[in-house]
């Protein structure tokens, strides 16, 4: 399928960032909150959100299906190859904790790839996007920072995310083996922008969470010139039969 990201993309920006404000201000409000049938929380933000850079999605590619963790729309398709992964908040534990590490997500899919990435983190006043190779983006305090244009700065101690502060054996091999001395967790897809950023230098984990979990952000990581893999090296493909992930591994270029 070709599509035009960068239109479709910049058509988007704007979207996300009031989807951001809309998602405080609903915050400030107060927020209803309820636990779902597998035991996480949502609110009246995250269905908001949801509502509101779907609408916005459908009227830019209008051919393409949405899958949202916070609908039951297209989870059942098995034979998806194009298509967009939308979680509108993730971290919602911060979102309705007045933390900030919670983000608004759409990552879009071409023939199973990631090929398109958004992420706003509002409370942070950062705004990541990308549209392919060596175009991954920052906007933040009026700047656009090209990510893959900030030089690779070689490390002999690294600084990994990781989302528990209880290290799994088969994580801390592969910190050992990549001489990883330093981590501090992080539970959104925030981790992926700022892997992106050089702020921190990567993040493994054991198969756990959905797509829609990282979609965006892989894209993002990829584009900034890091890679996204499994433990393996195998690199990860999406519409997959549970939409659950496999394991990962997030590198950026400063340790490529």
């Amino acid at each position: 399928m070709k599509v035009n990201l960068k239109e479709i993309v910049e058509n988007l920006i704007d979207n996300f960032l009031e989807a951001g404000d809309l998602a405080i201000q609903l915050r400030n409000k107060g927020l209803i909150k309820k636990i779902k049938s597998d035991n996480t929380p949502v609110s009246n933000g995250d269905l908001e959100v949801n509502k509101f850079i779907s609408k916005k999605i459908s009227e830019v590619t209008p051919n393409l299906p949405i899958i949202s963790e916070e609908t039951s729309e297209n989870k059942d398709n098995l034979n998806l190859k194009d298509f967009w992964l939308v979680d509108p908040i993730d971290g919602t534990y911060d979102y309705i904790n007045n933390l900030e590490e919670f983000t608004i997500n759409a990552g879009l899919i071409i023939n199973n790839k990631p090929v398109a990435g958004l992420i706003n983190a509002p409370a942070k006043k950062r705004m990541f996007y990308s549209y392919g190779k060596k175009n991954a983006f920052e906007l933040s305090n009026g700047k656009k920072i090209n990510l893959s244009n900030l030089p690779a700065n070689k490390k002999e101690n690294l600084k990994f995310i990781s989302y528990s502060t209880k290290i799994k054996p088969e994580i801390q091999k592969i910190y050992d083996d990549l001489g990883v001395k330093e981590n501090i967790r992080m539970k959104s897809s925030l981790k992926f922008c700022v892997v992106a950023a050089g702020e921190y230098d990567g993040y493994v984990a054991e198969p756990r969470a959905y797509e829609w979990d990282i979609a965006a952000g892989h894209a993002i990581l990829e584009h900034s010139g890091g890679t996204v893999t499994d433990f393996k090296g195998n690199e990860i493909l999406y519409g997959k039969k549970n939409l659950k992930n496999p394991s990962i591994i997030l590198k950026n270029k400063n340790i490529l």
